[in-house]
């Protein structure tokens, strides 16, 4: 057979690549609630809604971006939520403390950010448990030290002001600042979350690092025989997992200059949720970035649009659970499709 008549290298149909993309059932899903709460809200289609959105789903996609990486790689991390606070406490009590520069705080909380996420990922390969049950360990863990710290040095549940500390303005240009265009105000999460998602899209596609992690999700074992460092690659995903927190919990803590410490617990599940919605697997080995940024855009545009009904905003838990199970659904026939069509 000639290398013209081999039908494996034969250029696949647009059809075929649109199926293969582990975005595609999100991306339908976004189209569909969009044009839902176009026809039951009228101010959802305002040009200043939209900030309001894109807002909304930045706060959840700066985190929803690794937390996707980790579950390709075929892991979890349930602490991710609360390590946002605990970032933000860090920064906040550190530089109050030591009554130093806040770049001082803001530089030992990503430190400390990292270490906690480099803990996760050698506790992970060193005793071989299951990512469920070490960050669980973690979460509860970071849940009691938010709150016994908080309490035990500053007296009370939230931190101090620091919005009077040198390097207080500057911080909040790069972590807490907004636009305004027209009618739109953009904060700058939004560039964070882009630009993460760039990041990481490129890192998945165009490097060997991201080789590594859906071989090390698809098959750890097969990975490790043809060398694949799958050890340092699920170490390296817990970190990126870090470092988005700490960015994350700096924008918390220079968007209202005290910290409540016992904000965080459940939004790590948003953050799976978002993943999940994006095109991810729960058994790891598939998925994208960009599908995890239409996921937390379906949270945005979900979470603002039933306060632009005019609903109960008690039925968004409700949604947000719906709209896992459907897209969980339709990313398992899309797969199928896309494994028919190969």
């Amino acid at each position: 057979m000639s290398p013209v008549d081999d039908e494996r290298l034969a250029p696949r149909s647009v059809v075929r690549r649109l199926l293969a993309r582990p975005e595609l059932g999100s991306a339908v899903g976004a189209v569909a609630v969009f044009v839902f709460f176009s026809i039951v809200a009228d101010s959802f289609l305002r040009a200043s809604s939209l900030g309001t959105v894109l807002y909304a789903s930045s706060t959840i996609g700066i985190m929803a971006v690794p937390v996707a990486l980790l579950m390709i790689g075929g892991e979890f991390d349930l602490s991710a939520g609360v390590l946002v606070t605990s970032s933000a406490l860090v920064s906040s009590m550190f530089s109050y403390q030591m009554t130093a520069n806040v770049w001082v705080g803001v530089g030992v909380s990503l430190l400390v950010t990292l270490a906690i996420g480099a803990f996760n990922g050698i506790l992970l390969v060193r005793t071989k448990l299951p990512s469920f049950i070490i960050t669980l360990g973690t979460f509860l863990m970071l849940t009691g030290l938010n709150l016994g710290f908080t309490k035990l040095i500053s007296g009370t549940v939230s931190t101090k002001s620091i919005s009077d500390m040198e390097g207080f303005p500057t911080a909040q240009d790069l972590f807490a600042s907004h636009w305004t265009i027209g009618s739109v105000d953009l904060q700058v999460t939004i560039a964070w979350w882009l630009g993460l998602v760039v990041v990481a899209t490129w890192v998945l596609l165009r490097t060997r690092a991201g080789n590594w992690i859906f071989a090390a999700g698809g098959n750890a074992d097969a990975a490790r025989a043809v060398g694949v460092p799958v050890a340092r690659t699920k170490i390296g995903l817990y970190m990126a997992v870090a470092f988005c927190a700490w960015i994350s919990g700096q924008h918390l803590l220079f968007s209202f200059d005290v910290v409540q410490s016992g904000e965080g617990v459940g939004n790590e599940f948003l953050y799976i949720i978002a993943a999940v919605i994006g095109g991810c697997l729960m058994t790891g080995g598939y998925g994208s970035a960009i599908g995890s940024a239409v996921g937390a855009f379906i949270f945005g545009m979900t979470n603002k649009g039933i306060v632009y009904a005019q609903w109960n905003p008690d039925w968004f838990k409700f949604f947000l659970g719906a709209m896992l199970l459907l897209a969980t659904l339709l990313n398992a026939w899309v797969r199928k499709r896309a494994e028919a069509a190969a």
